[in-house]
């Protein structure tokens, strides 16, 4: 049948081929505008869920306030409590203290230092649980908890695992660690270490030790990573960064970098490299390490002639002023014992107190306490430290506890103040 022109006429071959191409491009249109919209919804959905993380955490259930807040309420809270303090209640947070041999727990309870620092003849003779219960009276007794500070490097410097009532094994140090198995190995012993120490009520772990060494001669060599600036580097962000998802304080040191040197806790050390090789060298792995979450920097007593020819590195407010300014650090700055040789006869320990606070430093580990808090004090009322200055490093210090958990926040977000008791007397303060 003829069904005139509108009957439709067989496609050639050519027509068939052009149709197919028609039908293709299509396709890889509908194709390309699905993958596009996908993206874009999945690029909305990240968006969603990185706006609403903080939401998200504080619905989660049983989790600690201090996770949800983040460190903004932590500085808020910090500047709060401080403007509730005393001044000598400020100083006596500076102030990190070789914990007492006898009546710590009472000392604790007169003075509210920042911590106490433990060392191996605190361990020696007791059993782990009731070391256990011994940190938990400094903590009863204080009025403001403190950081309950140990080093526990691995290696040459265990003040606990030394001792075998604490385990079958002292820690091993980060160059024999590595050597066994890498990166994985370092890892797996730092967790172990941070859950060893917590559990005995130890907050802050002084380590680890971001000091170039590669001469096996060198004193600070056994206590390195021994694997050149950009490794140690490596090896300082990794430590820290697990460390502060287990939750525990980490410590760095010792600023600006020792090097070569010679021991400082038995003699004065001074350091002539330029300061260009502290650049390229030494400053890498705390630069490294910084950028991880480093929770504190502690500086040495060498003296490095090419940032300040005059002072030890602890005592050099240009040595605190690179590290600030020039590394970005922003957290607690801690000097080395202030007992040891090099600061020691550098001058009496009441202006070496004093020196250390105008250098810089947030927290000052010592032994003579009772002498340099008074010291402290002082130099604030005759107006040689500013009060702002101490403010300064004591919201610094809160900041720090609070974020560790070492200070439980409570729901009201009240400041420690309002825990103080009513009475409070200050034998240190009441000397002629």
């Amino acid at each position: 049948m003829n069904e005139g022109r509108w009957s439709k006429r067989p496609m050639g071959r050519r027509e068939k081929r052009a149709r197919s191409r028609r039908e293709k491009r299509r396709y890889y249109v509908v194709f390309a505008i699905s993958v596009v919209f996908l993206a874009l919804a999945a690029a909305a959905a990240v968006f969603l869920l990185e706006n609403n993380r903080e939401n998200i955490r504080l619905e989660a259930p049983n989790q600690p306030v201090l996770h949800n807040v983040g460190k903004h309420l932590s500085d808020v809270w910090a500047a709060e409590t401080l403007e509730h303090m005393s001044l000598e209640e400020k100083i006596c947070q500076m102030f990190l203290v070789r914990c007492p041999e006898e009546n710590a727990a009472q000392v604790a309870a007169a003075y509210p230092f920042g911590g106490y620092i433990l060392f191996a003849r605190d361990f020696a003779n007791r059993q782990p649980q009731q070391m256990k219960e011994e940190i938990a009276s400094y903590q009863r007794a204080a009025q403001i908890d403190m950081l309950i500070c140990v080093d526990e490097e691995g290696g040459s410097v265990n003040r606990v695992s030394r001792y075998s009532q604490y385990g079958a094994a002292p820690f091993q140090s980060p160059q024999r660690l590595y050597q066994e198995g890498g990166w994985e190995r370092i890892i797996s012993d730092t967790v172990s270490k941070a859950d060893f120490l917590k559990n005995l009520g130890i907050n802050v772990n002084m380590a680890p030790v971001c000091d170039v060494t590669t001469d096996p001669s060198a004193y600070m060599y056994e206590r390195a990573f021994g694997q050149g600036a950009r490794m140690t580097a490596i090896y300082a962000k990794t430590v820290v960064e697990t460390m502060k998802e287990k939750r525990i304080g980490s410590v760095l040191k010792h600023f600006p970098g020792y090097g070569n040197n010679t021991d400082t806790h038995t003699a004065a050390a001074v350091d002539e490299r330029s300061y260009e090789e502290f650049q390229e060298r030494d400053f890498l792995p705390f630069k490294s390490a910084i950028a991880g979450g480093a929770d504190a920097v502690l500086v040495s007593h060498t003296v490095v002639t090419a940032m300040d020819d005059a002072y030890p590195a602890s005592l050099s407010p240009r040595v605190h002023q690179i590290l600030r300014q020039e590394l970005g650090f922003e957290g607690v700055i801690i000097t080395d014992d202030l007992v040891m040789a090099a600061a020691a006869s550098f001058a009496s320990p009441e202006e070496v107190a004093v020196m250390a606070v105008e250098a810089g430093n947030d927290m000052l580990c010592c032994t003579d306490y009772e002498a340099q808090i008074l010291a402290v004090y002082q130099a604030v009322q005759e107006g040689r430290i500013s009060l702002e200055r101490i403010d300064e490093s004591v919201q610094r210090i809160l900041k720090w506890k609070y974020e560790l958990g070492v200070i439980p926040p409570k729901e009201d977000f009240r400041p420690i103040s309002s825990f103080f008791q009513d009475s409070q007397q200050w034998p240190v303060l009441t000397a002629d």
